[in-house]
């Protein structure tokens, strides 16, 4: 069951790249080299890697970060910036298994603030729904869980202020 969350603005540090559903892995493969980076320059991240989608195209294509919460002020080589996830209430909502599931549960989400009257914070843009905070958490390293149907990710909606 989705619950609403506080949370604090977050700092980090991502690439961005505009990918479709079967060519995600391009951006999913940039979180090992960027926070191999970040380790490189004594820097821990601050709380588990995420995926920040920023527009969702026509068509099942996405333009997605795949980031890494830090503390302080680092600035990242391109093609990786730093930005910062908005504070505001969330609607949170937590999946258990492999991303093959993702879809299913994101439309649950969806599904369940359509019933609950919630406004979230997106807006129609010119190339698609612009989104404010929508995050998929990955709270499962796969080199410590191989198994992906026990992975956990945290679904993160911004809601409208």
């Amino acid at each position: 069951m989705p619950s609403i969350v506080d949370r604090p603005a977050q700092r980090y540090v991502a690439e961005r790249a505009t990918v479709g559903i079967d060519e995600f892995a391009r951006i999913a493969d940039r979180l090992p080299p960027l926070i191999g980076t970040l380790a490189g320059s004594g820097i821990a991240p601050a709380g588990a890697p995420f995926f920040r989608y920023r527009v969702l195209h026509p068509g099942m294509r996405f333009t997605v970060e795949a980031g890494v919460r830090v503390e302080g002020g680092f600035t990242p080589e391109e093609p990786a910036f730093a930005g910062e996830l908005p504070a505001g209430k969330y609607v949170l909502d937590t999946y258990v298994g492999a991303p093959d599931g993702l879809v299913a549960a994101t439309a649950a989400v969806l599904a369940w603030g359509a019933v609950e009257g919630v406004a979230w914070d997106v807006t129609e843009g010119p190339d698609g729904e612009e989104w404010g905070g929508r995050l998929e958490v990955l709270r499962t390293n796969p080199l410590e869980v191989a198994d992906p149907n026990q992975w956990v990710t945290d679904l993160l909606f911004r809601l409208a202020d």
